[in-house]
């Protein structure tokens, strides 16, 4: 599966050193290039989690698995000025992309989920990759309560504290 990530997305599992459960439930994951600019500024005001990130960035690492993406056609850069009178920047640009390629967008914003959804836009979040590493066995149930808590601590507003009930 396809998908791109919003700067929220990369956010969670950077803040708790579990970036890597993102690389291992999604197939191919994308950020765009209004993500990474937004990730370069969070790095400018002291959010030292995503310290090191650009090792995981293609093509800014030969070996990188994130791969950086720009709105590429009048279709896209048309539904990015569309979306960006209701969404930040790089929940426009990444779902313009999303709607576009048929890929499948990554956001916990509640708004942003919403006009997927009228795009007709596959849509999951930080809960529904947790609950899919679980499923496809990356993390136990456990490991998975474990990384959410820590999420929650590091500020992610979850609306459930443990994954048992979406597993």
């Amino acid at each position: 599966m396809k998908a791109i990530a919003n700067t929220t997305i990369v956010s969670n599992f950077c803040a708790t050193r579990q970036l890597d459960v993102l690389r291992r439930v999604v197939t191919q994951v994308y950020i765009s290039t209004d993500v990474y600019a937004e990730i370069q500024d969070g790095l400018s005001e002291g959010y030292d989690f995503y310290a090191g990130i650009e090792a995981q960035v293609y093509p800014l690492a030969a070996d990188g698995w994130l791969r950086l993406t720009a709105l590429q056609d009048e279709g896209e850069l048309r539904l990015f000025a569309e979306l960006q009178t209701t969404l930040h920047r790089g929940e426009a640009s990444s779902l313009a992309i999303a709607a576009r390629r048929g890929w499948a967008f990554l956001t916990d914003d509640a708004r942003a989920r919403r006009v997927a959804r009228e795009l007709n836009v596959r849509v999951s979040g930080t809960l529904g990759i947790l609950v899919q590493a679980v499923k496809q066995g990356v993390l136990s149930l456990r490991e998975a309560d474990l990384v959410l808590e820590q999420m929650i601590q590091a500020g992610y507003q979850a609306p459930y504290v443990s994954l048992a009930e979406l597993v």
